[in-house]
């Protein structure tokens, strides 16, 4: 049974056709579903190389829903104002420290619901992977839950920062083994250590990659 299935018919009505788009247009290849926990809270992290990845990670995780973090600014006109807000996204200005963001996306986890996340804050210019933000591994730490890395190919050639159009793709996304708690923890050499926190996740997830892919 699908989380929210009746609760978030919006969600699921909106993440069905983005997933058919990104099958038919990119013939989208999913593996290692089965890493995500099926309930609890969870945090997903994900490359970021392109505005394709958000819907690539909602659409294939086809039983929970995903709560994002995304820049105040995407709210800008009604329809978005309506819209994100309904399907779980939460609004977070990047401008300066967002706690209270952060505390909403930390109590989201404490609801046993699943956020995603984009470690490394903003869209990589040439699809090499960079380092985590600061406040990552804060959120992770303090959300109390495991991470499951997820590495995602192809939508930087799709649809690359600073472009106007769609081009030609195979796009594929590899779950990885989740990062335990007890592996978070240790990760952290005191209780400031939030930094290494956001390290490890990157790591976990440039290991899914093909060789010489996230160098």
């Amino acid at each position: 049974m699908r989380e929210g299935l009746f609760s978030q018919p919006l969600y699921w009505l909106s993440r069905g056709t983005v997933y058919l788009g990104l099958l038919l247009k990119y013939r989208m290849r999913v593996t290692g579903r089965e890493h995500v926990p099926a309930k609890g809270g969870a945090v997903i992290a994900a490359n970021h190389c392109s505005y394709l990845d958000p819907p690539v990670m909602a659409g294939c995780n086809n039983r929970r829903i995903v709560h994002f973090l995304a820049r105040d600014t995407l709210f800008s006109n009604p329809v978005a104002r309506w819209f994100f807000p309904r399907v779980g996204v939460i609004a977070l200005d990047r401008t300066r420290g967002d706690l209270g963001a952060l505390k909403k996306a930390i109590a989201t986890l404490k609801e046993g619901k699943v956020v995603g996340l984009f470690p490394e804050g903003t869209r990589s210019p040439d699809g090499q992977m960079r380092e985590a933000k600061g406040g990552i591994g804060f959120l992770i730490a303090k959300g109390g839950v495991p991470v499951v890395p997820l590495y995602i190919s192809g939508t930087h050639q799709a649809f690359p920062k600073g472009s106007h159009r769609l081009q030609p793709s195979r796009i594929t996304a590899h779950f990885g083994p989740v990062i335990t708690l007890e592996e978070i923890r240790a990760a952290m050499p005191d209780k400031g250590g939030y930094e290494a926190v956001g390290a490890l996740v990157m790591q976990r997830i440039r290991e899914l990659a093909p060789p010489g892919a996230a160098d």
